[in-house]
């Protein structure tokens, strides 16, 4: 079992309460009392009484303080907790104490996690308005992108942490990423402004002991509650989940301020029904994976004076050891995307990009809205969200990588596509084989058995096609998605959000 090596522990009464107040780590500055919530602050051998931290509200991670486990072949033990609000929700950042006596961050990004340690900028930070987001900059001769420039706030804490931001007041939060998968932090609550650095970690990578117990049934109860909107009862299955949809009106319901904070829900009409069900399971990767969230989404390509919008719709699916992957289905073909830790190389506005030593060509840009959800997401969702897209092709045709930008973020996402047969398959869905078939993604050769017949024929239609599309009156109408579209990333993660 993880521990962390034996040092000096620091232990005083609270200047509030007089209970214990206990500080493992020579490098926490500040701590929460569990009783009385008084913040207080350690200077000497004396703590110091701020004021009263807000109680932090019950986000069903499964983390929780003194969780311990290993990172690099080093024990950590999760020591304290921050709970940040910022433009689209909340989220949390652990304070981890490794074994050698130094501190990290496990954070939250885009439904998975990456481990950050404290790092020296190297030069004399720049103000936060100028790392504007989409622009390139050089850390240690390193370029990284800016992804995200965001206000946040402080809103929550409890058990050891380091020099705070004022509770409650807002600050900025840069975070940037480079294509070899680093993410680097700037935290401009504190003077001088907090750095960390690091990478993408999977839980089960990180052989933690201690987690909460999801099927308690204390938490079980907590998370079932009465919609806003009909008072039907609406249950969350999903520790991650910042949103949901009432399985009784579908409405929507923003759960990013806690399931005992305010609900607040947003009416949709005309459910679109998911080819795959919410619930059902299927095997991706080795893993099985289950269908937790829906969305149907529709574009308009950059520059269509005739507004002629097309749809796709993206599956979010779970795994509890792996975290989150999105299943699109677009009138080109199936594809399985996860949103990047890293960000690829591109310079804005140009029609290439580079991303693991591969290439990749524009195929389209479209601005893209949500206007249809069903099930539960990890980031709150919203109906009516708009987000500008760029898609784009590997040239070897090995790869697909999609570019979403939000006001204040950028968010990258990768994959592959798939054979409509295959996700059939994967969903134990044989029998509904054909409401699958799209474009699948299998090329053609000559040895799949296409003659010169086929060849006639198909030359045949196409000339057909031509003539029928020369005598349409060219109006607007609904097509579908041809590439995939921006599979859900709603944020550049990193050590926020």
């Amino acid at each position: 079992m993880a521990s962390s090596a034996p040092q000096r522990h620091y232990r005083a009464p609270c200047p509030g309460c007089g209970a214990p107040v206990e500080f493992k780590s020579a490098q926490s500055t500040h701590a929460v009392c569990p009783y009385c919530q008084s913040t207080v602050v350690r200077s000497g051998d004396v703590l110091q009484r701020l004021g009263t931290m807000a109680e932090v509200f019950d986000d069903h991670s499964p983390l929780q303080l003194m969780a311990s486990g290993r990172f690099q072949g080093q024990a950590f033990t999760l020591i304290g907790r921050l709970q940040y609000q910022g433009p689209q929700g909340r989220w949390a950042e652990w304070i981890a104490l490794l074994q050698d006596g130094s501190s990290a961050t496990l954070g939250e990004d885009n439904g998975a996690y990456v481990f950050t340690r404290p790092a020296a900028p190297g030069r004399a930070l720049p103000d936060a308005a100028h790392l504007r987001v989409g622009m390139t900059t050089a850390v240690d001769g390193e370029p990284f992108s800016v992804a995200a420039n965001l206000q946040a706030q402080l809103v929550a804490a409890e058990g050891e942490l380091p020099a705070l931001p004022p509770l409650g007041t807002p600050f900025q939060v840069v975070e940037l990423r480079s294509s070899g998968g680093e993410v680097l932090s700037i935290d401009y609550g504190t003077q001088p402004p907090q750095v960390q650095r690091g990478r993408a970690v999977r839980l089960e990578d990180l052989q933690l002991q201690g987690l909460r117990d999801d099927a308690s049934v204390r938490e079980e109860a907590v998370r079932l509650f009465a919609c806003p909107s009909c008072g039907a009862p609406v249950r969350v299955q999903l520790s991650a989940s910042k949103s949901c949809s009432c399985p009784s009106c579908h409405s929507l319901i923003d759960l990013s301020a806690g399931i005992g904070g305010e609900l607040r829900h947003a009416a949709q009409y005309e459910p679109v029904e998911p080819l795959i069900p919410l619930g059902s399971t299927g095997q991706f990767e080795g893993a099985a994976w289950q269908v937790v969230g829906f969305q149907h989404r529709t574009g308009v390509e950059a520059g269509d004076d005739d507004e002629e919008s097309f749809g796709w719709e993206e599956y979010l699916l779970y795994n509890r050891q792996r975290g989150f992957i999105f299943l699109v289905d677009a009138s080109d073909g199936w594809s399985l995307v996860r949103p990047t830790t890293g960000a690829p190389t591109y310079k804005p506005g140009t029609p290439n990009a580079t991303y693991l030593g591969r290439h990749y060509r524009l195929a389209s840009r479209y601005r893209a809205e949500t206007n249809y959800v069903a099930g539960e997401f990890y980031w709150p969702v919203q109906r009516g969200q708009k987000t500008g897209n760029d898609d784009f092709e590997a040239v070897d045709g090995k790869g697909i990588l999609s570019r979403e930008q939000a006001p204040g973020e950028v968010t990258w996402s990768h994959g592959q596509r798939l054979d409509s047969a295959v996700v059939a398959r994967a969903f134990q869905l044989g029998e509904k084989a054909g409401l699958f078939r799209r474009q699948d993604a299998g090329p053609v050769s000559p040895g799949a058995g296409v003659g010169c017949g086929t060849v006639v024929l198909i030359l045949i239609v196409l000339v057909v096609l031509l003539v029928l599309m020369s005598n349409c009156s060219g109006s607007p109408g609904t097509g579908y998605r041809s590439s995939g579209g921006s599979w859900g990333g709603y944020t550049s993660g990193g050590g926020h959000k």
